[in-house]
């Protein structure tokens, strides 16, 4: 039954080749395929559910993307484990991508809640959380 599972979310981007190749590693490694492709697109699919990006078009550049105004703050997702975490966190970490609230890491959504949390090129906050154990 898939009543209530988010069908996709489609996020615009300012620079979709880079917003590609940062995301499709991650979503990779979580069980996500390319789904479609066009100009100004693509999408990754796991399930029912899948993820878009949209190159924007240039006239909404300037209008830059914060977290803590209207609208989406982060995307979280599970992990299969907290060596999971782990893991993604040492690849994050050799890509050279900043990890967010490192004095809490990796706990710095509280006591059990074992996550790392990191910013994609535009500056969306994504977050990969252990099941708890």
């Amino acid at each position: 039954m898939t009543k209530g599972i988010i069908h996709h979310v489609e996020l615009y981007v300012s620079d979709l080749k880079r917003s590609v190749e940062f995301w499709s590693w991650f979503l990779q490694e979580l069980g996500y395929q390319a789904f479609q492709e066009w100009d100004g697109g693509k999408s990754f699919k796991l399930g029912e559910t899948y993820i878009v990006f949209v190159q924007a078009d240039e006239r909404f550049l300037d209008v830059p993307y914060h977290r803590k105004g209207i609208g989406l703050n982060h995307l979280a997702f599970h992990a299969e484990s907290r060596e999971h975490v782990d893991a993604i966190t040492s690849r994050l970490k050799r890509n050279e991508i900043t990890i967010l609230y490192p004095d809490k890491h990796p706990f710095a959504g509280g006591e059990g809640h074992y996550a790392v949390y990191f910013e994609d090129p535009d500056r969306v906050k994504v977050e990969l959380v252990a099941p708890n154990i």
